[in-house]
């Protein structure tokens, strides 16, 4: 969304600002959701920079939901090849993005190259306000999709890797807020006011950015 990437583009020049990437520190790929693009993330990846973070944030595209959020993790999974091949990395979803990188991770092979894996307010059993339009991604994200049910089939193997789930009961957009919970995950509920809150808050930015030291 335009007006979450200015806000999260205006705040982040408040932030610390980026130092010089630690090679000790895993590097971290930032997945944005629906309606969205990589300058959504822009403070959440000035944050982890300022913390001695390398961070990639890839573009997925289309981002409204016209195409099937397999194709976006395929997008996802070329994206890392060509930036970080052979190197072990941290992975974070917002929103859809949780879903685009639970398909990399359960489709794609990417368990095996990542270090730990965050998601915040991510439709993992779906969310009602998936109904409110006909297309591909949006009827993969409604309860009980196909998509959905495939993925719950052997989330089990999310347990290779410490996975924390951090999810608002005041989220209006993923309905009801508890299908961000896994039993696979840590699940962290925060009293975040809007569902943008865990790229836009400061707070819920630390609280992630220390999922990925804890």
């Amino acid at each position: 969304m335009r007006l979450v990437a200015f806000i999260a583009k205006t705040l982040a020049r408040l932030d610390a600002p980026a130092i010089a990437p630690d090679p000790a520190l895993p590097p971290v790929v930032l997945v944005h959701g629906i309606f969205s693009s990589g300058d959504d993330m822009e403070r959440i990846a000035r944050h982890l920079r300022s913390l001695g973070r390398e961070v990639f944030v890839p573009t997925l595209t289309p981002n409204g939901g016209h195409a099937p959020i397999e194709d976006l993790a395929v997008q996802l999974a070329k994206f890392i090849a060509s930036k970080i091949p052979d190197r072990r990395f941290d992975l974070i979803g917002f929103s859809m993005g949780g879903l685009i990188t639970r398909h990399y991770l359960q489709r794609l092979g990417g368990i095996g190259k990542i270090g730990r894996f965050v998601t915040m307010a991510a439709p993992h059993h779906g969310t009602h306000m998936a109904r409110l339009a006909g297309l591909p991604g949006w009827l993969q994200m409604r309860p009980g999709s196909e998509f959905l049910r495939d993925l719950a089939h052997d989330a089990e193997m999310l347990r290779e890797v410490p996975f924390t789930s951090f999810y608002t009961p005041l989220d209006t957009i993923i309905v009801p807020s508890r299908s961000s919970e896994m039993p696979q995950a840590r699940n962290v509920r925060m009293w975040a006011t809007i569902h943008p809150s865990f790229i836009l808050e400061r707070r819920c930015i630390r609280a992630v950015a220390a999922a990925l030291r804890n």
